[in-house]
């Protein structure tokens, strides 16, 4: 799961895999496996990268 989420740089747009009614967030900051993403439905999260495969969203 590292390898796509150390792609993800600020300014990103990304889903959560298991929380769709979340909406499209924007990755805020990716430190050591830690990305923190502001979704429109549940604020700021921070997830473990390690745990968790973002899906990035290119439209």
């Amino acid at each position: 799961m590292d390898d796509l989420n150390s792609l993800l740089e600020p300014g990103m747009r990304v889903t959560h895999p298991d929380q769709p009614d979340w909406g499209v967030g924007q990755v805020q900051s990716n430190i050591g496996g830690r990305i923190t993403v502001n979704f429109p439905e549940a604020g700021k999260v921070v997830i473990d990268g390690r745990r968790v495969a973002l899906i990035p969203q290119f439209t």
